[in-house]
């Protein structure tokens, strides 16, 4: 007699989660969900108790036993503590592409197979193939490759990522039809840690408003600003600045002069770049020949940005894009495709602002 493969699942509470792992027992896998606590809060402003109760009601819906891990310790450690830092240097981080990286698919997927489970599934929308390369999913509208860059082959040899080829829409429809709690559940947004609160009023918890001047790319100050950790590159709302003529951006920030950069308009030179330098470059696979043509996203549901891989010197990657990119801000991440694969990616260094941009701000 064969025996069936054992599948864990991340589950989160989401509809994603809990139809993954219903299809999985549908296909006569031994299933178990795990549920994760990573963050633990005093206002409870995370929805953990809320998605837990989901999760018991899917896992006794659909009869598979279930666990609950508490990796609060670990993520503060290893995701927060990094957040944090970013931040009070003045830096805009990802903490969703570290989590995957250092808690879902490290501490989750060595639980998932201490309790003798042969794969980890999750609700992501992507794929893998036989190969064990990352893949876009069918939806490209939901597309999370750009997050799961950081896996690497030996990773994915172990991960299943059963939604990949279906449309959320049909996820719904397969929720309703089968019953779950969660088929209209609204998806979530943003990072766990901050929940519903002002993403400003969060981080004052932890970096202390430090005022100081918004001024402009010439050195006129334009009014007052809470901190540089409380804004972005390429932010409009929450400035503060009036005036006649287009709405102020910020464009830069100088740290060591406690000052953020502000200019005039959607399309001001100043907010595009046609290069970057990155780090902590990570590969699905082994790394390709350079100089490499292909595309990237700077940020989540961009469209693939045609570009070329310069180089790699001292762990730096160099890459020129096509065309002159908007907002590229230092600590986000760079990911990199060819066509649907997903070829790995690094963390932005600094943008380097394009000839034009250049001649426009000099005056030239």
């Amino acid at each position: 007699m064969i025996q069936k493969k054992t599948i864990a699942v991340g589950m989160s509470g989401g509809v994603d989660s809990s139809v993954s792992a219903l299809l999985l027992k549908q296909q006569g896998y031994n299933v178990i969900g795990l549920f994760m606590k990573n963050w633990e809060d005093s206002n409870g402003q995370c929805s953990a108790k809320q998605d837990f109760e989901d999760v018991l009601r899917v896992c006794e819906k659909i009869n598979i036993p279930y666990y609950t891990l508490n990796f609060s310790k670990e993520y503060k450690e290893e995701v927060f503590a990094s957040f944090l830092k970013d931040c009070q240097k003045g830096l805009t981080p990802n903490p969703d592409i570290l989590c995957n990286k250092e808690i879902k698919f490290k501490l989750l997927l060595e639980k998932a197979l201490d309790l003798g489970a042969d794969f980890l599934a999750t609700g992501h929308y992507a794929k893998t193939n036989e190969d064990h390369l990352l893949l876009k999913a069918k939806d490209l509208s939901k597309d999370q490759t750009y997050f799961l860059y950081t896996l690497n082959q030996d990773i994915l040899k172990k991960v299943l990522f059963p939604i990949g080829n279906l449309l959320k829409t049909e996820v719904r429809k397969i929720a309703e039809e089968n019953d779950l709690c969660t088929f209209n559940k609204k998806d979530s947004t943003g990072i766990c840690f901050i929940g519903e609160r002002n993403f400003k009023t969060f981080l004052n918890e932890y970096i202390p408003f430090t005022p100081g001047n918004f001024e402009t790319l010439e050195g006129q100050i334009l009014g007052k600003h809470e901190g540089v950790a409380f804004y972005t590159i390429g932010q409009r709302k929450g400035l503060k600045i009036g005036g006649k003529g287009d709405a102020w951006f910020v464009v830069g920030k100088d740290f060591d002069r406690n000052v953020v950069i502000l200019a005039q308009g959607a399309t001001h030179p100043a907010l595009y770049a046609d290069s970057l330098t990155a780090e902590e470059i990570t590969w699905v696979s082994q790394m390709p020949k350079l100089p490499l043509i292909c595309s990237a996203k700077i940020r989540y549901r961009q469209e693939d940005q045609p570009c070329v891989i310069e180089k790699i010197e001292d762990g730096i990657i160099y890459v020129n894009f096509l065309k002159p990119q908007r907002a590229i801000t230092p600590r986000q991440s760079i990911v990199f495709y060819d066509n649907n694969i997903c070829l790995g990616g690094a963390i932005i260094k600094e943008p380097s602002p394009s000839y034009f941009a250049l001649n426009k701000i000099l005056g030239f």
